[in-house]
């Protein structure tokens, strides 16, 4: 079963769609290919984008006297970025790996809610 997992996990999902509007895959057995990096440094610009239009939404957004259009189009942009970023976290929420369960945790910290 766990190998199992570990072959569905073993496809990374890229940060861009097909012409057709479906989400690619990469399968690759190393992190380093053209591919791989090509993903990783989208996804890096995605995230950087996404923090820019951020701080320009956030002046836009805390003016009063912003004009309509420039609220609604930061408000476009910022859902586009949002989209990108929830994006890049569900490929490397996928690529993170499988914890093993039926090890225990012999460091013994305790997370604890205080």
């Amino acid at each position: 079963m766990a190998d199992l997992m570990q072959q569905a996990t073993a496809l990374r999902l890229l940060p861009w769609l097909s012409p057709e509007g479906r989400p690619c895959y990469l399968s690759s057995g190393s992190e380093g290919g053209h591919l791989s990096r090509l993903a990783d440094a989208t996804e890096a610009q995605m995230l950087a984008t996404g923090a820019e239009v951020l701080g320009f939404a956030r002046k836009v957004l805390g003016d009063p006297m912003s004009p309509y259009t420039e609220v609604r189009y930061s408000g476009i942009r910022l859902a586009e970025c949002l989209g990108d970023a929830l994006r890049v976290a569900e490929s490397r929420g996928l690529r993170l790996p499988v914890p093993d369960t039926d090890v225990e945790d012999a460091g013994g910290d305790e997370v604890r809610d205080e």
